[in-house]
């Protein structure tokens, strides 16, 4: 372990301060030395589950593509997936999964259907995003209302609370500035978002980590609740580990996080993201098991929640290509060595599924606690689109 001191002079060495403090990484650098216990490596013999969740900004109209160009992201993804990528299983015998969240704001119907019908052959699964800016709570709420049922009803995705019934969606916000977080107001506009999003069916949001951005949280390397406190933003800079009380707190969202750590060796900052100039690998496998994000009561559960912008050329070159095949054999080399080392590929409902079921001490299989509260959205007719 590196003493505090040292890695806060190698921070400063290599970034300087007011480059740190523009990226937002001054505010995580004390609760980092914190943590500084609970970061470990895998020891040898130890019983480890790799929970692996990739949350994809998915936005085809990303810098103002021709609509031929949008379409063709799409395609992409929906023709080389399954292709690419099916052959690969996981410690329970399924293949690998991708959450999209799609945009609200990007809304096109073409687009999502032909997501879903990838969905539908078991490869992933659709969620939430959103990018706005002088919001309000409001036009919000309408917003998200309307978005949810047309996902649900149009194209039979999003999931549904096991007991009610009803429909529920994860979110990611777009440019980071959750619950109005950017420090110039941008990009947002509603103090009280937590609250907005939970009353509107949000089971978890999955923005974090944000850095480099300025919007990255003092909070790290956690599952947490945050309770909304609308007379000011970014109510979720802080809150309360999940597993760690005796109730869950009311009138909180939970925010499941990524990892967020010091890559030592390639001198940079590690923050869970994969994309052209960071492809995915088992050196930064080990960082993310390092991280140790997990709930009390399932300590070998460990939540590895990736994100990356999935559409542009660029990133699909990786996401789509040699370097995670690489990936995927990697994972399958290690369990097949180690019989301790166990690798699972999960959506971000059956993220939160899991950490709900540790949280609640769940003891069992992985496998059997995937639908633990969530179940997937079938009741819907799905819009057939021609892609």
């Amino acid at each position: 372990m590196i003493p505090g001191m040292a890695i806060i002079a190698m921070l400063v060495a290599g970034w300087g301060w007011n480059k740190l403090r523009r990226r937002g990484l001054t505010r995580c650098v004390v609760p980092y030395l914190l943590q500084s216990q609970r970061r470990r490596t895998v020891r040898v013999g130890e019983e480890v589950h790799a929970l692996l969740c990739i949350a994809d900004h998915f936005e085809p109209q990303w810098a103002g593509p021709s609509a031929a160009c949008a379409q063709d992201r799409v395609n992409r993804w929906v023709r080389e997936y399954s292709q690419l990528f099916g052959e690969f299983r996981d410690s329970d015998g399924r293949p690998p999964r991708h959450t999209f969240f799609f945009p609200a704001d990007q809304y096109e119907s073409r687009h999502v259907e032909a997501l879903a019908g990838l969905c539908r052959q078991g490869f992933g699964e659709v969620e939430v995003h959103l990018h706005h800016d002088g919001d309000t709570a409001d036009h919000l709420r309408r917003t998200l209302e309307q978005y949810k049922s047309l996902l649900a009803e149009r194209h039979g995705l999003l999931s549904r609370r096991r007991k009610s019934g009803d429909i529920v969606f994860g979110f990611i916000h777009g440019d980071w500035a959750l619950d109005n977080s950017r420090a110039d107001g941008r990009h947002c506009g509603v103090n009280n978002e937590l609250d907005v999003l939970r009353e509107t069916g949000c089971y978890a949001d999955f923005t974090l980590p944000s850095a480099p951005s300025s919007t990255q949280t003092k909070k790290i390397n956690a599952i947490y609740y945050a309770k909304d406190d609308p007379a000011r933003p970014k109510s979720h800079d802080w809150g309360t580990d999940i597993g760690t009380g005796s109730v869950v707190p009311p009138d909180c969202l939970m925010l499941i996080q990524g990892p967020l750590l010091l890559d030592v060796g390639r001198r940079r900052i590690e923050n869970g993201c994969i994309q052209a100039s960071q492809p995915a690998d088992m050196h930064r496998l080990d960082l993310w098991l390092k991280a140790n994000v997990h709930v009390p009561y399932r300590p070998d559960w460990r939540f590895i929640k990736l994100h990356t912008h999935g559409a542009p050329e660029a990133n699909q070159k990786i996401l789509l290509g040699q370097s995670m095949l690489d990936f995927h054999r990697g994972l399958q080399q290690r369990a097949a060595a180690n019989r301790h080392f166990h690798f699972h590929y999960v959506t971000a409902r059956e993220m939160f599924n899991l950490a709900k079921a540790a949280e609640a001490g769940y003891a069992g299989r992985v496998a059997e606690a995937l639908d633990y509260e969530l179940i997937p959205n079938i009741s819907a007719r799905p819009l057939a689109v021609a892609v």
